[in-house]
Protein backbone atom coordinates (compact mmCIF):
# COMPACT_ATOMS: atom_id res chain seq x y z
CA UNK A 1 0.00 0.00 0.00
CA UNK A 2 1.19 3.23 -0.80
CA UNK A 3 2.17 5.59 2.23
CA UNK A 4 -0.51 8.36 2.72
CA UNK A 5 1.94 11.33 3.43
CA UNK A 6 3.86 10.23 -0.13
CA UNK A 7 0.50 12.20 -1.75
CA UNK A 8 -0.71 14.42 1.23
CA UNK A 9 2.33 14.99 3.00
CA UNK A 10 0.02 17.53 5.17
CA UNK A 11 -1.54 14.20 6.61
CA UNK A 12 -1.17 12.91 10.49
CA UNK A 13 1.25 10.57 8.85
CA UNK A 14 3.58 13.16 7.39
CA UNK A 15 3.40 15.18 10.23
CA UNK A 16 4.76 12.46 12.49
CA UNK A 17 7.64 12.39 9.91
CA UNK A 18 8.37 15.79 10.61
CA UNK A 19 8.30 15.11 14.64
CA UNK A 20 10.45 12.09 14.32
CA UNK A 21 12.94 13.08 11.26
CA UNK A 22 12.36 16.61 10.80
CA UNK A 23 16.00 17.59 12.43
CA UNK A 24 18.16 20.46 12.49
CA UNK A 25 16.81 23.18 10.29
CA UNK A 26 20.65 24.49 10.42
CA UNK A 27 21.91 21.59 8.95
CA UNK A 28 19.41 21.05 5.69
CA UNK A 29 22.24 22.25 3.40
CA UNK A 30 24.96 19.37 4.98
CA UNK A 31 25.21 15.90 2.78
CA UNK A 32 23.02 13.45 3.56
CA UNK A 33 24.04 10.00 2.49
CA UNK A 34 20.65 8.16 3.20
CA UNK A 35 19.33 10.95 0.94
CA UNK A 36 21.92 10.36 -1.81
CA UNK A 37 21.71 6.29 -1.32
CA UNK A 38 17.62 6.36 -1.58
CA UNK A 39 18.18 8.28 -5.22
CA UNK A 40 20.90 5.52 -6.49
CA UNK A 41 18.32 3.15 -5.65
CA UNK A 42 16.11 3.92 -7.97
CA UNK A 43 16.57 2.41 -11.30
CA UNK A 44 14.74 4.54 -13.40
CA UNK A 45 17.15 7.79 -12.06
CA UNK A 46 19.65 9.03 -14.58
CA UNK A 47 22.72 9.30 -12.79
CA UNK A 48 24.71 10.07 -15.70
CA UNK A 49 25.25 13.82 -14.18
CA UNK A 50 25.88 14.37 -11.06
CA UNK A 51 23.98 17.65 -10.58
CA UNK A 52 21.13 15.51 -11.22
CA UNK A 53 21.26 13.79 -7.68
CA UNK A 54 20.02 15.84 -4.80
CA UNK A 55 22.71 15.11 -1.88
CA UNK A 56 21.06 17.29 1.19
CA UNK A 57 17.38 18.28 2.25
CA UNK A 58 18.32 21.76 0.62
CA UNK A 59 18.65 20.19 -2.89
CA UNK A 60 15.51 17.81 -2.69
CA UNK A 61 13.39 21.30 -2.14
CA UNK A 62 15.46 23.10 -5.01
CA UNK A 63 15.05 20.19 -7.25
CA UNK A 64 10.86 19.85 -6.83
CA UNK A 65 10.92 23.71 -7.94
CA UNK A 66 13.65 22.89 -10.55
CA UNK A 67 11.09 20.24 -11.44
CA UNK A 68 8.19 22.26 -11.83
CA UNK A 69 9.89 24.81 -14.15
CA UNK A 70 11.39 22.79 -16.34
CA UNK A 71 7.78 20.14 -17.16
CA UNK A 72 5.94 23.29 -17.64
CA UNK A 73 8.29 25.13 -19.55
CA UNK A 74 10.99 23.34 -21.29
CA UNK A 75 10.60 21.70 -24.45
CA UNK A 76 13.58 19.75 -23.57
CA UNK A 77 12.36 18.37 -19.74
CA UNK A 78 14.05 15.24 -19.25
CA UNK A 79 11.71 13.45 -17.04
CA UNK A 80 14.58 10.86 -16.04
CA UNK A 81 16.35 14.02 -14.23
CA UNK A 82 13.51 14.02 -11.74
CA UNK A 83 12.56 10.29 -11.79
CA UNK A 84 13.11 9.90 -7.58
CA UNK A 85 10.67 12.64 -7.11
CA UNK A 86 7.59 9.86 -8.48
CA UNK A 87 9.09 6.62 -6.40
CA UNK A 88 8.06 6.05 -3.00
CA UNK A 89 11.66 5.13 -1.43
CA UNK A 90 12.50 8.83 -0.88
CA UNK A 91 8.93 9.68 0.73
CA UNK A 92 10.22 10.39 4.18
CA UNK A 93 13.44 13.00 2.46
CA UNK A 94 10.04 14.29 -0.15
CA UNK A 95 7.81 15.06 3.35
CA UNK A 96 10.93 16.95 4.64
CA UNK A 97 11.81 18.88 1.80
CA UNK A 98 7.77 19.65 1.41
CA UNK A 99 7.79 21.06 5.02
CA UNK A 100 10.90 23.42 4.63
CA UNK A 101 9.75 24.81 1.11
CA UNK A 102 6.38 25.99 2.65
CA UNK A 103 8.06 27.41 5.54
CA UNK A 104 10.67 29.43 3.19
CA UNK A 105 7.81 30.79 1.23
CA UNK A 106 5.80 31.63 3.98
CA UNK A 107 8.71 33.06 6.04
CA UNK A 108 10.41 35.33 3.20
CA UNK A 109 7.57 35.87 0.26
CA UNK A 110 4.26 35.33 2.20
CA UNK A 111 0.76 33.52 0.80
CA UNK A 112 -0.04 36.01 -1.87
CA UNK A 113 2.89 36.26 -3.07
CA UNK A 114 3.97 34.29 -6.82
CA UNK A 115 6.35 32.11 -5.17
CA UNK A 116 3.33 31.03 -3.28
CA UNK A 117 1.26 30.45 -5.56
CA UNK A 118 3.95 28.46 -7.63
CA UNK A 119 4.62 26.29 -4.42
CA UNK A 120 0.99 25.49 -4.29
CA UNK A 121 1.06 24.59 -8.31
CA UNK A 122 3.77 22.62 -7.77
CA UNK A 123 1.87 20.18 -5.02
CA UNK A 124 -1.03 19.86 -7.31
CA UNK A 125 0.85 18.85 -10.48
CA UNK A 126 3.27 16.87 -8.49
CA UNK A 127 0.51 15.31 -6.97
CA UNK A 128 -1.09 14.25 -10.45
CA UNK A 129 1.85 12.76 -11.69
CA UNK A 130 2.59 10.78 -8.96
CA UNK A 131 -1.07 8.85 -9.27
CA UNK A 132 -0.46 8.68 -12.53
CA UNK A 133 2.75 6.14 -12.21
CA UNK A 134 0.78 4.28 -9.86
CA UNK A 135 -1.17 0.82 -10.68
CA UNK A 136 -4.95 1.28 -10.72
CA UNK A 137 -5.79 -0.51 -8.31
CA UNK A 138 -2.91 1.58 -5.90
CA UNK A 139 -4.48 4.61 -7.22
CA UNK A 140 -7.75 3.89 -6.49
CA UNK A 141 -7.17 2.57 -2.53
CA UNK A 142 -4.89 5.82 -2.23
CA UNK A 143 -7.36 8.25 -3.53
CA UNK A 144 -9.77 6.64 -1.06
CA UNK A 145 -7.87 6.49 1.99
CA UNK A 146 -6.67 10.05 1.89
CA UNK A 147 -10.62 11.21 0.88
CA UNK A 148 -11.02 9.31 4.01
CA UNK A 149 -9.01 11.28 6.14
CA UNK A 150 -9.90 14.74 4.53
CA UNK A 151 -13.40 14.59 4.81
CA UNK A 152 -14.45 13.19 7.78
CA UNK A 153 -18.46 12.84 7.60
CA UNK A 154 -20.26 10.18 5.41
CA UNK A 155 -21.92 13.00 2.89
CA UNK A 156 -20.16 15.98 1.94
CA UNK A 157 -22.08 19.51 1.56
CA UNK A 158 -20.84 21.32 -1.07
CA UNK A 159 -20.58 24.09 1.63
CA UNK A 160 -17.49 21.99 3.03
CA UNK A 161 -15.97 22.99 -0.16
CA UNK A 162 -16.59 26.50 0.34
CA UNK A 163 -12.60 27.10 0.27
CA UNK A 164 -12.30 25.76 -2.48
CA UNK A 165 -15.01 27.11 -4.21
CA UNK A 166 -14.13 30.75 -3.52
CA UNK A 167 -10.42 30.50 -4.41
CA UNK A 168 -11.78 28.90 -7.50
CA UNK A 169 -9.75 25.84 -7.52
CA UNK A 170 -12.94 23.50 -8.10
CA UNK A 171 -15.94 24.94 -10.15
CA UNK A 172 -19.28 24.10 -8.59
CA UNK A 173 -19.98 22.92 -12.14
CA UNK A 174 -17.71 20.52 -11.53
CA UNK A 175 -19.71 18.49 -8.73
CA UNK A 176 -22.96 16.33 -8.71
CA UNK A 177 -25.03 17.84 -6.55
CA UNK A 178 -28.14 16.17 -4.16
CA UNK A 179 -29.72 17.98 -1.66
CA UNK A 180 -26.64 20.25 -1.36
CA UNK A 181 -24.54 16.87 -0.73
CA UNK A 182 -21.65 16.18 -2.78
CA UNK A 183 -22.30 12.75 -4.59
CA UNK A 184 -18.90 10.67 -5.04
CA UNK A 185 -19.76 7.24 -4.34
CA UNK A 186 -20.75 4.71 -7.04
CA UNK A 187 -23.60 3.52 -4.44
CA UNK A 188 -24.86 7.29 -3.71
CA UNK A 189 -25.34 8.44 -7.75
CA UNK A 190 -27.37 4.88 -8.44
CA UNK A 191 -29.28 5.56 -4.97
CA UNK A 192 -30.27 9.35 -6.43
CA UNK A 193 -30.62 8.55 -10.05
CA UNK A 194 -30.97 5.44 -10.63
CA UNK A 195 -34.03 5.76 -11.98
CA UNK A 196 -32.74 8.45 -14.19
CA UNK A 197 -30.12 6.48 -16.09
CA UNK A 198 -31.51 2.98 -16.02
CA UNK A 199 -31.95 2.85 -19.50
CA UNK A 200 -28.20 4.33 -20.21
CA UNK A 201 -25.66 1.84 -18.43
CA UNK A 202 -25.71 3.14 -15.07
CA UNK A 203 -22.08 2.27 -14.48
CA UNK A 204 -21.22 4.02 -17.91
CA UNK A 205 -23.15 6.84 -16.81
CA UNK A 206 -21.34 7.14 -13.17
CA UNK A 207 -18.25 7.18 -14.90
CA UNK A 208 -18.91 10.10 -17.54
CA UNK A 209 -20.49 12.27 -14.59
CA UNK A 210 -18.05 11.42 -11.44
CA UNK A 211 -15.93 8.43 -11.52
CA UNK A 212 -12.60 8.59 -10.17
CA UNK A 213 -12.24 11.81 -11.72
CA UNK A 214 -13.85 13.98 -9.51
CA UNK A 215 -12.83 11.93 -6.35
CA UNK A 216 -9.08 12.87 -7.70
CA UNK A 217 -9.87 16.17 -8.54
CA UNK A 218 -11.27 17.43 -5.01
CA UNK A 219 -8.37 15.47 -3.16
CA UNK A 220 -6.19 17.06 -4.81
CA UNK A 221 -7.31 20.43 -4.61
CA UNK A 222 -8.33 20.05 -0.85
CA UNK A 223 -4.78 19.06 -0.59
CA UNK A 224 -3.58 22.49 -2.70
CA UNK A 225 -5.86 24.23 -0.15
CA UNK A 226 -4.54 22.85 2.59
CA UNK A 227 -0.91 23.78 1.52
CA UNK A 228 -1.63 27.69 1.10
CA UNK A 229 -2.98 27.60 4.29
CA UNK A 230 0.01 26.23 5.70
CA UNK A 231 1.88 28.69 4.26
CA UNK A 232 -0.20 31.10 5.48
CA UNK A 233 -0.10 30.00 8.85
CA UNK A 234 3.79 30.05 8.44
CA UNK A 235 3.59 33.56 7.51
CA UNK A 236 1.42 34.25 10.06
CA UNK A 237 3.32 33.16 13.27
CA UNK A 238 6.76 33.97 11.86
CA UNK A 239 5.24 37.87 11.87
CA UNK A 240 5.80 37.53 15.84
CA UNK A 241 8.94 36.69 15.73
CA UNK A 242 11.85 38.39 16.05
CA UNK A 243 13.98 37.84 13.60
CA UNK A 244 13.22 34.93 10.99
CA UNK A 245 14.74 31.97 10.21
CA UNK A 246 18.11 32.66 8.02
CA UNK A 247 18.61 29.30 6.74
CA UNK A 248 15.06 29.11 5.67
CA UNK A 249 15.60 32.91 4.17
CA UNK A 250 18.27 31.13 2.00
CA UNK A 251 16.29 28.67 0.93
CA UNK A 252 13.32 31.00 -0.49
CA UNK A 253 16.37 33.03 -2.26
CA UNK A 254 16.82 29.63 -3.37
CA UNK A 255 13.48 29.19 -4.72
CA UNK A 256 13.26 32.53 -6.38
CA UNK A 257 16.47 31.82 -8.27
CA UNK A 258 14.87 28.55 -9.56
CA UNK A 259 11.33 30.06 -10.59
CA UNK A 260 13.47 33.15 -12.86
CA UNK A 261 14.37 30.38 -15.08
CA UNK A 262 10.84 30.18 -15.93
CA UNK A 263 11.39 33.51 -17.14
CA UNK A 264 14.24 32.65 -19.17
CA UNK A 265 12.24 29.85 -20.90
CA UNK A 266 9.36 32.08 -21.63
CA UNK A 267 11.33 35.07 -23.01
CA UNK A 268 13.32 32.82 -25.14
CA UNK A 269 12.52 32.26 -28.95
CA UNK A 270 10.42 33.45 -31.31
CA UNK A 271 8.33 32.44 -33.80
CA UNK A 272 9.75 31.36 -37.24
CA UNK A 273 13.31 31.52 -36.53
CA UNK A 274 16.27 33.73 -34.31
CA UNK A 275 15.98 34.31 -30.68
CA UNK A 276 12.98 37.08 -29.50
CA UNK A 277 13.59 37.91 -26.18
CA UNK A 278 10.96 40.16 -24.11
CA UNK A 279 12.32 43.44 -24.59
CA UNK A 280 10.34 46.80 -24.24
CA UNK A 281 7.59 47.68 -26.98
CA UNK A 282 9.02 48.90 -30.23
CA UNK A 283 6.02 50.86 -31.72
CA UNK A 284 7.85 51.48 -35.15
CA UNK A 285 7.59 47.37 -35.43
CA UNK A 286 4.23 46.80 -34.85
CA UNK A 287 1.77 45.42 -37.86
CA UNK A 288 -0.55 47.90 -39.63
CA UNK A 289 -3.68 47.12 -37.78
CA UNK A 290 -2.01 47.40 -34.06
CA UNK A 291 -0.89 51.24 -35.33
CA UNK A 292 -4.55 51.54 -36.35
CA UNK A 293 -6.15 50.37 -32.98
CA UNK A 294 -3.12 52.76 -31.33
CA UNK A 295 -4.40 55.77 -33.15
CA UNK A 296 -8.17 55.38 -31.66
CA UNK A 297 -11.36 54.28 -33.08
CA UNK A 298 -13.42 56.46 -34.63
CA UNK A 299 -16.55 54.69 -35.24
CA UNK A 300 -18.17 51.45 -33.76
CA UNK A 301 -16.26 48.59 -32.30
CA UNK A 302 -14.14 50.42 -29.70
CA UNK A 303 -14.96 47.81 -26.79
CA UNK A 304 -13.50 45.05 -29.31
CA UNK A 305 -10.73 46.58 -30.62
CA UNK A 306 -9.00 47.91 -27.15
CA UNK A 307 -10.65 45.19 -25.18
CA UNK A 308 -10.03 42.01 -27.02
CA UNK A 309 -7.83 42.63 -29.62
CA UNK A 310 -4.89 45.73 -28.43
CA UNK A 311 -4.85 44.17 -24.84
CA UNK A 312 -3.62 40.59 -25.58
CA UNK A 313 -1.14 42.18 -28.50
CA UNK A 314 0.61 44.21 -26.02
CA UNK A 315 0.60 42.49 -22.70
CA UNK A 316 2.10 39.39 -24.89
CA UNK A 317 4.24 40.90 -27.35
CA UNK A 318 6.13 42.73 -24.02
CA UNK A 319 6.04 40.18 -21.56
CA UNK A 320 6.04 36.53 -23.59
CA UNK A 321 6.37 37.07 -27.46
CA UNK A 322 7.25 33.64 -27.76
CA UNK A 323 4.18 32.20 -26.83
CA UNK A 324 3.06 30.59 -29.84
CA UNK A 325 6.21 28.93 -30.19
CA UNK A 326 6.58 27.61 -26.87
CA UNK A 327 2.76 26.90 -26.77
CA UNK A 328 2.65 27.12 -22.68
CA UNK A 329 0.59 27.71 -20.26
CA UNK A 330 1.40 30.84 -18.06
CA UNK A 331 0.30 34.15 -16.02
CA UNK A 332 1.49 37.33 -16.18
CA UNK A 333 3.46 37.33 -12.93
CA UNK A 334 5.19 34.48 -14.32
CA UNK A 335 6.98 36.71 -16.37
CA UNK A 336 6.22 40.20 -14.71
CA UNK A 337 6.80 38.87 -11.17
CA UNK A 338 6.01 42.79 -9.19
CA UNK A 339 3.97 43.69 -12.21
CA UNK A 340 5.41 46.98 -12.86
CA UNK A 341 6.04 46.19 -16.77
CA UNK A 342 2.14 45.90 -17.01
CA UNK A 343 1.40 48.33 -14.65
CA UNK A 344 3.83 51.43 -15.83
CA UNK A 345 4.18 50.09 -19.65
CA UNK A 346 1.79 47.87 -20.98
CA UNK A 347 -1.58 49.51 -19.28
CA UNK A 348 -0.74 53.15 -20.12
CA UNK A 349 -0.53 52.12 -23.98
CA UNK A 350 -3.68 50.46 -23.34
CA UNK A 351 -5.49 53.87 -21.91
CA UNK A 352 -4.34 56.27 -24.27
CA UNK A 353 -5.45 54.58 -26.94
CA UNK A 354 -9.02 53.78 -25.10
CA UNK A 355 -8.54 57.65 -24.64
CA UNK A 356 -8.12 58.90 -28.45
CA UNK A 357 -11.25 56.60 -29.25
CA UNK A 358 -14.17 59.21 -30.23
CA UNK A 359 -15.95 59.36 -28.10
CA UNK A 360 -13.13 57.96 -25.30
CA UNK A 361 -13.79 54.40 -24.51
CA UNK A 362 -13.76 55.27 -20.59
CA UNK A 363 -16.02 58.39 -21.01
CA UNK A 364 -19.52 56.08 -21.20
CA UNK A 365 -18.04 52.93 -20.26
CA UNK A 366 -15.84 52.78 -17.46
CA UNK A 367 -16.50 49.42 -16.80
CA UNK A 368 -13.78 48.55 -19.84
CA UNK A 369 -10.98 48.86 -17.23
CA UNK A 370 -12.29 46.10 -15.45
CA UNK A 371 -12.69 44.03 -18.31
CA UNK A 372 -9.16 44.98 -19.20
CA UNK A 373 -7.94 43.56 -16.15
CA UNK A 374 -9.93 40.51 -16.91
CA UNK A 375 -8.42 39.82 -20.38
CA UNK A 376 -4.79 40.00 -18.33
CA UNK A 377 -6.10 37.31 -16.09
CA UNK A 378 -6.65 39.34 -13.25
CA UNK A 379 -10.48 38.78 -12.77
CA UNK A 380 -13.01 41.12 -12.82
CA UNK A 381 -10.92 43.90 -10.80
CA UNK A 382 -10.67 47.43 -11.26
CA UNK A 383 -6.57 46.96 -10.72
CA UNK A 384 -4.00 44.57 -10.82
CA UNK A 385 -3.54 42.46 -7.40
CA UNK A 386 -1.83 39.00 -7.59
CA UNK A 387 -4.28 37.66 -5.16
CA UNK A 388 -7.12 37.69 -7.74
CA UNK A 389 -4.41 36.13 -10.94
CA UNK A 390 -5.75 33.09 -12.49
CA UNK A 391 -9.30 34.12 -11.42
CA UNK A 392 -9.84 34.74 -15.18
CA UNK A 393 -7.59 33.51 -18.44
CA UNK A 394 -5.13 35.76 -19.97
CA UNK A 395 -6.21 36.09 -23.18
CA UNK A 396 -3.66 35.40 -26.68
CA UNK A 397 -3.45 37.65 -29.03
CA UNK A 398 -6.45 37.17 -31.97
CA UNK A 399 -5.57 35.98 -35.07
CA UNK A 400 -5.48 37.89 -38.71
CA UNK A 401 -8.42 35.88 -39.48
CA UNK A 402 -10.41 36.75 -36.68
CA UNK A 403 -9.21 40.70 -36.94
CA UNK A 404 -10.69 40.44 -40.44
CA UNK A 405 -13.84 38.91 -39.61
CA UNK A 406 -14.46 41.01 -36.88
CA UNK A 407 -12.58 44.27 -37.50
CA UNK A 408 -12.15 44.24 -41.26
CA UNK A 409 -11.09 48.18 -40.78
CA UNK A 410 -8.36 47.69 -39.12
CA UNK A 411 -6.94 45.06 -41.63
CA UNK A 412 -4.34 47.28 -44.01
CA UNK A 413 -1.64 44.07 -44.72
CA UNK A 414 2.02 45.65 -45.93
CA UNK A 415 4.33 43.06 -47.78
CA UNK A 416 5.17 41.93 -43.85
CA UNK A 417 1.78 40.71 -43.29
CA UNK A 418 2.47 38.02 -46.32
CA UNK A 419 2.21 34.39 -44.72
CA UNK A 420 1.31 35.62 -41.27
CA UNK A 421 -1.02 34.26 -38.98
CA UNK A 422 -1.11 36.69 -36.09
CA UNK A 423 0.03 40.09 -36.02
CA UNK A 424 1.86 39.02 -32.97
CA UNK A 425 3.93 36.77 -35.79
CA UNK A 426 4.15 40.07 -37.45
CA UNK A 427 6.07 41.66 -34.34
CA UNK A 428 8.12 39.03 -33.83
CA UNK A 429 9.34 39.17 -37.15
CA UNK A 430 10.24 42.42 -37.50
CA UNK A 431 11.75 42.58 -33.89
CA UNK A 432 14.35 39.89 -35.44
CA UNK A 433 15.26 41.60 -38.57
CA UNK A 434 16.45 44.37 -36.48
Amino acid sequence: MIQMSFINPLSDEGKQIVRKDGGDLNRIFDANDKIIDAVYSITAQEISDDDYIPKSYADMVIKRVEWYVEKKSDPQYNHKKYAFLFHEEITKFDVIAFYILCQAVGIKFGPNSRESRAIVELQGQIIENRLEELHERDRLEIVDKIMNDLIVQDRIKWTSLADLLSSKKIDLQDLVLKNGEVILDQEDFMEYFGDIVRLQQPERMYNVFIGNRIKELIMIKMIMQNTENYIKNVHEIAGREVEPNSTLLKIGEGVTEALSKEMRYYGGVGDGGGEIKASPLDIENFPPCIKKALDGIKSGGRNEVIVLFLTPFLSYARLYPSVFRRNSTLKVSDVDKDLKITENEILPMIHDAADRCSPPLFDDQPQEKINIIAKLGFGMQDKLNLQHEGETTWYTPMSCEKVKLNMPSLCRPDKTCKGLTNPLSYYNRKMREK
